[in-house]
């Protein structure tokens, strides 16, 4: 059963790479070959350290063997900013219990509402967790045009 943890420094180019390596895995099934290598080829770990040390509350999820499976980020505000979940982790509901440790941060802390821009392939996620669709954003990076979809949560 992996365990839960804080964000430490140290855990950059892991979730760099873990984040890298989701979207390569999982992104073929709902984007174009071109999508998906524009949207990996956004991780980057110095962009990660900063986020990560930016004062977000950053919860990682790790085998016995200390190995990264999955990461989330969760915002001030209550913005979601990043989950994702390493391919080898896949049907071990990594992201059910990053989220749900999401959430139950985000009432401790008097958080109202949850928000997020979640891709196709999270937005199952989301909506069984009871984020409503706001809209759908369209995005170009790099020349590629990307979708995602704006999604919220009253707590």
């Amino acid at each position: 059963m992996p365990t839960l943890r804080r964000y430490r420094p140290a855990d950059a180019a892991a979730l760099a790479d873990l984040y890298a390596r989701s979207v390569r895995h999982y992104g073929p099934r709902a984007y174009t070959p071109a999508q998906v290598e524009v949207w990996a080829a956004t991780a980057d770990i110095a962009r990660t350290a900063a986020r990560c040390s930016d004062g977000r509350w950053v919860v990682v999820a790790q085998d016995a063997a200390g190995t990264v499976l999955g990461f989330a980020e969760l915002e001030a505000d209550g913005h979601l900013d990043m989950l994702y979940v390493a391919p080898d982790a896949e049907g071990l509901h990594v992201g059910a219990r990053l989220y749900a440790a999401l959430e139950t941060h985000a009432r401790n802390q008097g958080m109202r509402r949850l928000f997020v821009e979640a891709s196709e392939l999270a937005r199952p996620l989301f909506e069984r967790r009871g984020f409503t669709l706001l809209g759908r954003n369209d995005l170009v990076l790099d020349g590629v045009g990307i979708h995602n979809y704006q999604m919220e949560k009253r707590l």
